[in-house]
């Protein structure tokens, strides 16, 4: 077993050398398929995602004045020092003022023209890779449409309400930004991922030793605990703990119709590069 996989494995679990060499032993190799088992045996929660955050750069959002559409962009560079640059953010703006006009999430009806001319400017310029990477809109004509960017344009998010308004959607999206739900409600979480989480809480129920009618009961405890704490609406509200989102919304006489979040670089992998092994091969050493 490469040490590159062990390596990998630990990193993404916080589990012991030994027992991530038996679970890549068992499951020939495969880090995901190590990690499913390793749940169902040990009770582990969910690993971190590979690469999360591997690629730089920042994310914007643009509310219009009356609260009924919004956009919010993401744009990379190769570092964070470029992402902080006057030049690069001014491309931003640009960008965003394309998608502000567009009105749709199709990234490659504003990355061309003027906006692909700037962007190839900027490149010659600051010697890095720069592009475009995603946009998303939303409108309603009953409700309110609000935002939020966290931290350093580093997460952004908007949210649709029927009913509400902008200031309301405004701190569900920071709720979002904080907590990170999966779905807005129990109902809308993808039967596919439901059924993996209900076969690895089989798995562990079953160790326990207790009645069959115990353990079915140990499951559906587990499985809404998992669809209360990542459903927007069964979660506790950041900014007030004693009520839930759903609550909060539903007192104002509103519903959440859908969120969209923006975190720079999720799910961008890039090779990992071990500079100091490359020197010494470099080296003939």
């Amino acid at each position: 077993m490469s040490a590159a996989l062990v390596k990998e494995l630990r990193e993404r679990t916080g589990l012991g050398l030994l027992e991530c060499k038996k679970a890549l032993a068992a499951a020939g190799g495969d880090v995901e398929v190590a990690i499913e088992e390793l749940r169902k045996s040990s009770g582990m929660k969910a690993a971190k995602k590979a690469g999360r955050t591997a690629a730089d750069g920042v994310v914007s959002m643009r509310i219009t004045a009356d609260g009924t559409s919004g956009v919010i962009g993401e744009v990379n560079s190769e570092t964070d020092f470029v992402a902080r640059d006057e030049n690069f953010l001014g491309f931003v703006n640009q960008v965003m003022d394309a998608a502000v006009a567009a009105q749709t999430d199709d990234v490659t009806a504003i990355a061309g023209g003027d906006v692909e001319t700037s962007r190839q400017a900027l490149v010659q310029k600051i010697g890095e890779n720069i592009s475009v990477r995603r946009i998303a809109t939303r409108s309603t004509d009953s409700g309110a449409v609000g935002g939020y960017v966290h931290g350093n344009s580093r997460i952004a998010v908007l949210v649709e309400l029927e009913g509400g308004d902008a200031e309301l959607a405004k701190d569900v999206a920071m709720h979002v930004a904080a907590v990170n739900p999966a779905v807005v409600s129990p109902g809308d979480m993808p039967a596919e991922l439901l059924q993996k989480e209900r076969e690895i809480f089989t798995a562990q129920a079953a160790d326990s030793g207790k009645p069959p009618e115990i353990v079915e009961k140990m499951i559906e405890g587990r499985v809404r605990k998992y669809l209360s704490e990542n459903s927007l609406t069964e979660q506790a509200f950041v900014k007030d703990p004693d009520t839930t989102v759903g609550k909060l919304v539903s007192a104002a006489g509103a519903r959440v119709v859908g969120f969209t979040r923006f975190e720079v670089g999720e799910g961008i992998e890039v090779e990992k590069v071990d500079f100091a092994a490359e020197v010494a091969a470099q080296l003939g050493n």
